[in-house]
């Protein structure tokens, strides 16, 4: 039942800047965490290359695009001091382009329970050793692995054919993982009808100057007339029949951490609490009307690279499961365009 749900996150590894470690004084790296990762990379560089035998080489996450759409970034004006801080400090709009997909490595009817992605690359970022700056969400606020060595446990259960194994490893109920499990059927049990009126959520911390943050994105405006979900391919109908005669938008929040002891750097599997520390609005997103599904477009967007390591230093990512992320989803970018023939860069534009 939940095989590739941990595909919501194409993860990679790196360890973090020494400057973060001692700004932060809360993020710790465990010990055989480099070695967890490197196991990690190597298996999942063997799926994206088993399947590239059957076609071209594709995500080993969110390989299920929707739809890959340009926007607009809109940092807001008039924000708190607190809150202007990094691509936050001055009123400013950015080019972006925006990826909806599916979390399941293997494409499959929407209308299966998964974990939907929102993938946004803001262009033209000084700062960033890019020039982009990704921030990649999901529609659910946490995430179900809380660290590398679980990660490698997760994997070897999907490797067996058994992936609830990870959650239930044998018969003896201490080592059973409830709460990753409530997590991951918490995830799969979303419906969702339109990509449009989902919020989306980091999941994991990053960030935010001095102190660590986490970002969500929320839909404003009125809930799209596209719902119907008969088809294989609902999700990228609606989006399509919404965007040719309207925009849509989101409001891009912050959340900050106050309290370090409730709201952990190393464990996404922990939500932070709102009564704590509400999420506060810091930019808005802009859709325009469109039409995105031209071949030119497709294959555009199929070769962009997304991963939270495309950041200004000031947003750097935080946190085991996004150390992890910065080698894996290297490795998997880097597999899947020499296998495809195509050169990997950032876009300056379409």
């Amino acid at each position: 039942m939940f095989f590739l749900l941990h595909k919501a996150f194409p993860l990679g590894l790196a360890l973090i800047s020494t400057h973060a470690a001692w700004a932060f004084g809360n993020e710790e790296i465990p010990a055989g965490e480099s070695q967890a990762t490197q196991q990690i990379a190597q298996m999942v560089e063997e799926d994206v290359r088993a399947e590239a035998k059957n076609g071209p080489a594709r995500r080993d996450a969110h390989p299920k695009a929707h739809g890959c759409v340009q926007a607009e970034f809109r940092v807001l004006p008039d924000l708190p001091e607190a809150m202007r801080v990094g691509l936050f400090a001055q009123v400013r709009s950015y080019p972006a382009w925006i990826r909806y997909s599916n979390a399941s490595g293997k494409a499959q009817n929407d209308s299966v329970g998964d974990a939907r992605g929102m993938a946004v690359k803001l262009m033209g970022v000084e700062g960033s050793e890019s020039g982009t700056q990704d921030f990649l969400m999901i529609n659910h606020p946490v995430f179900f692995v809380r660290n590398a060595a679980d990660y490698v446990e997760f994997q070897k259960s999907l490797s067996a054919g058994s992936p609830v194994k990870f959650f239930f490893p044998g018969m003896n109920p201490l080592n059973f993982r409830l709460h990753e499990f409530g997590v991951a059927r918490a995830i799969k049990g979303k419906d969702v009808a339109n990509l449009l009126d989902s919020r989306y959520w980091s999941t994991t911390p990053y960030r935010f100057g001095d102190t660590a943050m986490k970002f969500s994105a929320r839909p404003c405006g009125p809930a799209s007339a596209f719902a119907a979900t008969a088809t294989p391919d609902f999700l990228r109908e609606n989006l399509r029949e919404h965007l040719a005669s309207k925009e849509a938008c989101f409001d891009f929040q912050v959340q900050l951490q106050k309290l370090p002891g409730e709201m952990p750097i190393e464990d996404p599997t922990v939500e932070w609490s709102q009564k704590d520390s509400p999420f506060i609005n810091v930019g808005r997103i802009i859709i325009p009307a469109q039409t995105f599904l031209s071949a030119k477009q497709l294959n555009f967007c199929e070769n962009l690279s997304f991963t939270p390591w495309h950041s200004i230093p000031e947003h750097q990512p935080l946190g085991g499961i996004n150390r992890v992320r910065k080698t894996v989803y290297d490795t998997v970018s880097r597999v899947r365009h020499a296998l495809n023939g195509e050169q990997r860069r950032e876009p300056a534009n379409f």
